[in-house]
């Protein structure tokens, strides 16, 4: 498979595993009726303020592998935005890049790198790749990746994404028209967006996506129903009702002319034998064709003076959706995520084109269940959000959202939104709903590699078991010591810690320990148990913080 290189890009293809693991701090819960709580409302509805790569990290122990549908909106890098995203990255050149941005934005001034300047690609690349890895672990097998872009980083991005995704798990390239009219500072002005899906995992050898088998299908409107009509005949009108006429014949070019599908068949009315017009021949063999006709599903026109029929396509037999379009003309422009904002906020937020709520609504109603997680690490606004609110009030879902926004306006516009779409807005009725308001806490160890005491107890906890297991820290038993963490795969992990002591792993500590297990993980500071010993106990010892592994 062919792969996108670029300057940098042997310093992030792991930085990911270098980004320090932070808790989240609770801030308080805000309520449909506009109060708020100090204790987590319990929704499962997030809002993180803080850099989204540290954010998405820390999100790795509770949702790695559950999120049905990410939905991101990431910087289009025209060359005139003011970048903040900084990966510390330690590349020489990247950190010269990333000085010269930051400090022309310190300065007010455009902190663009120049549009003809490689470096600025390079930049994003960089800044976009740790983030993808993270979200394709959050991501479900069958769940599904969805990506705004424009034409500046498509190519870059449809090649990164190949790399992270895999390239047989592509679904699709959606064009959006944004606007009515192309701006007229361009030759060639563009009115349109790309939104890249992705899946995670194959339904089988040449199959579609596991995430692709379970997309909704939208929802027959008027017009998608306007060529399905009641045509005369005959005899009268067909009884079961209107239908969509499919021609009989196929062109005969290609090799798709064969004897088997060049027959004659006879018109019921007149009496002829009638064959395929010349260079074409019939679709179907003649035993499919005696089938249509004995279930009445050939239209021979109103007299039957058809030369050939028609295949009768009944509305009443359609799927109960349309099939999925990859070009999306008339769903939402640009101006309506503008004027949402506007309707919400009775003036205009600082943001130059918001997605409008009918986009993300369409993309979550296809790509997700009623008791889906909606994820968005570039969260703005605060429009995905508000469409999972108000796709819950349309169908009874339970959808829960998580956003991250690294911006001073987290709480101000991102949710400050959806405290005004709980509670109703304008002429809008409130969606009802909670969401909990995060930032980002303490990172799990220091500079120098030791385990940072300011995170806590829980944290740490809830860190080791993640770490070892991969799974969520279960909830605190009372059947066993201070120091156990859960079971899994038949191996019993413990934490024996305490921040103003030396522990140690000996008889006296294993005679606290009440869980039966094929095999034991016991963290601690020191160990007396003699090698012979543990091995015959199946007792593994891990000295803190020197064996506990990084993710």
């Amino acid at each position: 498979m062919p792969t996108l290189h670029w300057i940098g890009k042997d310093k992030v293809i792991n930085h990911h595993q270098d980004v320090p693991f932070r808790l989240l701090d609770h801030q308080y819960g805000a309520l449909a009726d506009g109060t708020q709580t100090t204790e987590p409302t319990g929704s499962g509805n997030r809002i993180i303020h803080g850099d989204n790569l540290e954010a998405l990290k820390a999100l790795l122990p509770e949702y790695e592998g559950k999120v049905k549908c990410i939905y991101i909106d990431p910087p289009y890098n025209t060359g005139k935005e003011g970048w903040t995203y900084n990966d510390n990255v330690s590349d020489p050149k990247l950190r010269k890049w990333l000085e010269v941005t930051l400090q022309a934005k310190s300065n007010g001034k455009d902190a663009g790198i120049g549009v003809d300047d490689l470096s600025r690609h390079d930049k994003w690349l960089c800044m976009i790749y740790p983030r993808l890895k993270l979200l394709h672990k959050l991501l479900k097998e069958d769940g599904s990746l969805w990506v705004s872009i424009d034409d500046t980083e498509c190519f870059n991005l449809k090649m990164t994404l190949d790399e992270i995704f895999g390239l047989d798990n592509f679904i699709a390239d959606i064009i959006w028209k944004k606007r009515d009219s192309p701006p007229n500072d361009r030759t060639i002005g563009s009115i349109h967006e790309h939104i890249l899906v992705y899946g995670k995992a194959k339904a089988g050898l040449g199959k579609k996506t596991l995430a692709e088998e379970q997309f909704n299908l939208l929802q027959r409107t008027e017009k998608s129903n306007a060529d399905y009509k009641v045509f005369a005949e005959p005899n009268g009108p067909d009884p079961k009702g209107p239908f969509r006429k499919i021609d009989t014949t196929a062109n005969g070019k290609g090799g798709r002319f064969v004897a088997s599908l060049f027959y004659g068949i006879i018109n019921p009315y007149t009496k002829e034998e009638v064959f395929p017009r010349q260079g074409t021949c019939w679709r179907h063999n003649q035993e499919e064709m005696k089938r249509l006709e004995k279930e009445n599903r050939l239209y021979w026109g109103v007299k039957g003076e058809a030369k050939t029929p028609m295949r009768k396509l009944y509305l009443s037999e359609t799927r109960q959706g349309m099939t999925i379009p990859s070009i999306w003309y008339d769903i939402a422009l640009n101006q309506h995520g503008s004027g949402d904002i506007e309707k919400i906020f009775g003036e205009k937020a600082a943001f130059d084109t918001p997605k409008p709520i009918d986009l993300i609504q369409q993309i979550i109603h296809i790509a997700t269940d009623k008791d889906s997680i909606v994820l968005d690490s570039f969260a703005g606004s605060g429009t995905t959000a508000h469409a999972v609110l108000k796709l819950n009030q349309q169908d009874g879902g339970n959808r829960r959202f998580i956003l991250t926004e690294m911006e001073e306006y987290a709480e101000r516009i991102t949710a400050e939104r959806a405290k005004r779409v709980m509670q109703g807005y304008a002429s809008h009725p409130g969606t009802g709903g909670s969401f909990d308001y995060y930032t980002l806490g303490a990172p799990i160890f220091t500079e120098s590699g030791e385990l940072n005491e300011q995170a806590g107890l829980a944290g740490l906890r809830q860190y080791l078991y993640y770490a070892e297991t991969k799974q969520p820290l279960p909830a605190p038993s009372a059947d066993d010591n201070a120091a156990f963490l859960g079971l899994h795969d038949d191996t019993a992990y413990y934490f024996h810690y305490q921040p103003d002591a030396v522990t140690t792993l000996n008889h006296e500590f294993l005679a606290t320990m009440r869980t039966r297990a094929g095999q034991y993980i016991i963290y601690a500071d020191n160990c007396l148990l003699p090698a012979e010993f543990m091995t015959q106990h199946g007792i593994i010892f891990k000295k803190i913080p020197r064996d506990i592994s990084r993710f």
